[in-house]
């Protein structure tokens, strides 16, 4: 009885959060002015009660020039479409962005973009133009979201003057949850996307680039999703933040 009372609260609590973010939407669109946000906050968010299977979903990566949404950059933008378990890599989307500024030697090491690179890249405000357009009432899907969601609520609040809201899942916290519901000591390396894809016995694939990692993640997501007995079944408010 115990366990089924906080089972209930916890869905209602899930709910009212839900709930909260539809509303906040709304409020949002109501403040926004005609721009590509204004756009993206006018298509409601997809239903909790729909089936995972049936959910459009956008795994989208950034590469950035650190972790600090208002000091930090990005640098590049990758997406690709996933749905009814498949990956649609015929609309799969990368942009260089042409950040301000020189980059650093560290960051040219890990993402393999050079100033040279960058010059002939898109402005932040196209790339996030596009991203928004392809999000409109979908999911977004990425592996630790604390990255994508505070910088590209940066960046709109930068190009629009809001930080809009978006529903999300993370697989590094489905990963999470998975791994302490098993109560076996594990160490916190082994949440990392690479990591959890060698786990699944996913091909290894060249990291630190948008778009081979937003494929990355949609692969990691299938595997995930397959660990459970009747993964069709699952509805979406079982994987959103």
């Amino acid at each position: 009885m115990l366990f089924e009372r906080r089972s209930l609260a916890s869905a209602k609590n899930f709910l009212q959060q839900y709930l909260s973010l539809q509303a906040k939407r709304k409020r949002l669109l109501k403040k926004a002015r005609p721009s590509p946000l204004r756009d993206f906050l006018a298509v409601p968010f997809p239903p909790l009660e729909q089936l995972l299977y049936d959910t459009q979903i956008l795994s989208v990566d950034f590469e950035t020039t650190g972790f600090n949404a208002h000091r930090d950059q990005i640098l590049s933008i990758g997406f690709t479409h996933l749905q009814r378990g498949q990956i649609s890599l015929a609309h799969n989307y990368h942009q260089i962005i042409n950040t301000k500024g020189l980059l650093s030697a560290e960051n040219v090491t890990v993402h393999s973009i050079t100033d040279q690179h960058k010059t002939t890249g898109i402005s932040l405000a196209r790339g996030v133009e596009d991203l928004l357009a392809a999000l409109a009432g979908k999911v977004m899907l990425v592996h630790y979201a604390q990255i994508e969601r505070t910088f590209l609520q940066q960046a709109c609040y930068q190009l629009y003057g809001l930080a809009p809201v978006f529903p999300m899942i993370d697989t590094l916290v489905i990963a999470k949850k998975r791994k302490d519901k098993s109560l076996t000591p594990y160490n916190p390396a082994e949440l990392r996307l690479e990591s959890l894809r060698k786990e699944h016995q996913l091909p290894a694939h060249y990291s630190h680039n948008a778009l081979n990692d937003a494929v990355a993640t949609a692969e990691l997501l299938m595997a995930e999703v397959t660990l459970r007995s009747k993964p069709r079944a699952l509805v979406l408010n079982q994987y959103l933040l």
